[in-house]
């Protein structure tokens, strides 16, 4: 079978088709939550009919995806094992993907049922979470935990906990504001169902709309395409394991770094060791563990790392460009790409790299060799953009209603829809901006409550408590199903003789 320009087997091309249409699944459930939430004011306050308001936020996600950097989609398979990134074609790698994917669809499709707005990014990262720990548990020689990336979590984590705080405090303080400098009676009145909103009300909703479904679109659509990149580069590596749109002349510069680089690892590494005696086997080994969570800088990681990085340049010397490459040396040199450019942020975080200059050019290193690894094909952040719209136009009704009527114990007014939106706009677009992960729904749904606690409104506890119980079980039971499904995937793949 020939697809997208490699060779592939039959069984292996039902694999791949199927496991991007599971990854464009979940971006459409991903629909029912999170971009519902960026129409709910706009149509609950008569702003655009239904029809109108998902085409155009439709539009917006759209754009959002296709101007989006990649850096959260990146940042999700960070949380991945090392040795599952690196061999992602392999069975563990194919029953990872699977599973995660799967987990996090049954989650949302549940929680989207009862109405109640779930994140879809706590879904996921429960779920890769689970498939980390299943991993360190049935792969031999692990430490069980040690396949989840903490450090990483911990960052992600944080941003989830954090936002929700943000945006109830936020959209109250805005709110309250508002009220102190518009003198517009209309705009803090509960919307008329017989009627649409003044004009330029309607112009300030539907702004705030469109502010939140770009922001949508450039964070929680970029999660399916990491997902998806993993399936291309496990399945089509002659093809994807490495970008073959690089410049020659990145190509070039990437080659020479690559030795001023060495210098500088070679100064790091114990004295006496010789990296150029090192085999790649025990170099790779070496970084690997290096990378997991419960690895520690060793003797031999820096002339590993050097021994690894002489192999890149000795690649990409000469080169005019990647496509030069045979495709086991694509699949080859990914894997040393992935482990130089992970083991020198690590490296720094740790605060390892002493030297000021050597850092910075230790990391400037590094950020040329992710432009080759992490990329992102149009066609790719097409399909997530259409899977995201389609997702809205099904399910909103149910989020919708939940987000208008049942948060507070009044019903939401035009100012308060736009100061909620306002304030998810603002802080997806910058937790983007540091490619940090966010959840639309808890932001938005925690931007609203906020907005009725400062206006007096009242709170529907019963809402809210069904909400934040969603919330505490996502994370737990998404761990269990991707731990499950990744035990079970495992063992019909092997079974299958597909790995």
């Amino acid at each position: 079978m020939d697809f997208f320009g490699d060779h592939i087997g039959l069984g292996a091309g039902a694999l791949l088709l199927f496991a991007i249409a599971l990854a464009l699944a979940f971006e459409f459930v991903n629909g029912f939550h999170d971009t519902a939430n960026a129409v709910a004011t706009i149509i609950y306050t008569h702003s655009l009919k239904p029809g109108q308001a998902v085409v155009w936020s439709g539009i917006w996600n759209l754009l959002g995806v296709l101007a989006s950097s990649g850096a959260v989609a990146f940042g999700i398979t960070a949380l991945l094992p090392v040795e599952l990134v690196l061999n992602v074609g392999s069975a563990s790698g194919f029953a990872m993907v699977f599973s995660l994917l799967v987990s996090a669809i049954i989650w949302n499709v549940g929680t989207w049922y009862f109405g109640l707005p779930a994140s879809s990014s706590h879904t996921l990262i429960g779920s890769i979470m689970g498939v980390g720990l299943a991993n360190s548990l049935l792969a031999r020689g692990h430490v069980f935990g040690e396949g989840v990336n903490w450090a990483k979590a911990k960052e992600v984590g944080i941003s989830l906990l954090v936002s929700p705080a943000v945006g109830f405090c936020a959209a109250a303080v805005l709110l309250l504001a508002a009220k102190a400098l518009i003198k517009r009676e209309e705009l803090f009145r509960p919307p008329n169902p017989n009627q649409p909103p003044p004009t330029w009300v309607r112009v300030l909703l539907v702004l705030t709309c469109t502010g939140v479904s770009f922001a949508h679109g450039s964070n929680d659509g970029q999660k399916g395409m990491g997902l998806i990149m993993l399936i291309l580069v496990g399945i089509l590596p002659g093809v994807y394991a490495l970008n073959l749109s690089t410049p020659s002349a990145e190509v070039a510069e990437i080659a020479s770094h690559a030795r001023a680089v060495n210098r500088v690892f070679s100064k790091q590494s114990v004295s006496g060791m010789d990296f150029q005696h090192m085999s790649r086997r025990d170099a790779e080994a070496e970084l690997s563990g290096f990378l997991k969570t419960t690895g520690s800088v060793s003797d031999k990681t820096f002339a590993a790392l050097a021994s690894i990085n002489r192999l890149i340049g000795s690649r990409m010397e000469k080169k005019s460009s990647i496509g030069e490459l045979s495709h086991d040396e694509r699949q080859s040199l990914r894997s040393d790409i992935y482990l130089a450019a992970e083991t020198i942020f690590k490296a720094n975080r740790l605060g390892l790299l002493t030297d000021l200059d050597s850092r910075r050019e230790a990391l400037n290193y590094a950020a040329r060799l992710d432009g080759v690894t992490k990329f992102i094909p149009a066609w790719a952040k097409f399909s997530v953009a259409v899977a995201l719209g389609l997702g809205t136009m099904i399910g909103w009704k149910r989020i919708v209603v939940t987000v208008g009527e049942k948060i507070g114990k009044k019903h939401l007014t035009y100012a308060q829809g736009a100061c909620a939106e306002f304030v998810a706009m603002t802080t997806i677009g910058v937790a983007d901006t540091f490619g940090l992960p966010v959840s639309t729904t808890h932001v938005l749904s925690s931007g609203v409550a906020g907005t009725m606690a400062a206006n007096r409104s009242g709170l529907q506890m019963d809402t809210l408590r069904n909400i934040a119980l969603a919330w505490l079980l996502t994370v737990p039971v998404c761990v269990f199903l991707g731990a499950a499904l990744f035990a079970l995937a495992l063992n019909i793949i092997i079974g299958l003789g597909l790995q």
